[in-house]
């Protein structure tokens, strides 16, 4: 039998997949519009403005694992956790980086920080009323123009061990 598996040394045509400076910028500015959206869906507690953007088959990883699929099961979930005032506290919705791996797909990281009382960004905390940031990978695609969130993942940031 024969191993076809290499190491990360025996990969000679490695592709850099994000090389186009154009489709970088568009899929930067699609991402930047998008996290301004969901700032101000969160700022306002308002899941129609952070949902607006998300795509009928979008599949949604939360922070605490469950898997959620498809607009029609994610965005009550999103809806009730706004009028109940969950969710955590005021955040910060930061850019970490952006890809553009294929023509009209995005691929970012969106750090969300939690903020305390005097606005002031809240130390990470195993104490979820206390402070709760996270990291999430999200992917957009653009059909007819308009960018559509195929993809999150939300990974809750920890203090250090």
């Amino acid at each position: 039998m024969i191993s076809h598996a290499t190491t990360a040394g025996d990969q000679p045509n490695r592709p850099t997949l994000s090389a186009d400076a154009s489709a970088t910028r568009q899929a930067s500015d699609a991402v930047a519009r998008f996290v301004e959206e969901l700032q101000a869906g969160w700022d306002q507690h308002d899941a129609d403005l952070s949902n607006r953007h998300f795509a009928a088959d979008i599949i949604w990883g939360s922070p605490f694992g469950a898997s959620v699929r498809g607009y029609a099961e994610l965005h009550p979930i999103h809806a009730r956790l706004k009028r109940s005032g969950k969710g955590g506290n005021a955040s910060r919705f930061e850019i970490v980086g952006v890809l553009a791996p294929a023509p009209d797909v995005a691929v970012a990281q969106v750090r969300r920080v939690a903020l305390g009382p005097d606005g002031q960004v809240a130390e990470p905390s195993d104490d979820l009323a206390a402070s709760f940031s996270e990291m999430a990978l999200y992917v957009l695609v653009r059909r007819d123009g308009v960018w559509w969130v195929a993809a999150g993942q939300n990974t809750p940031i920890r203090p250090a061990p």
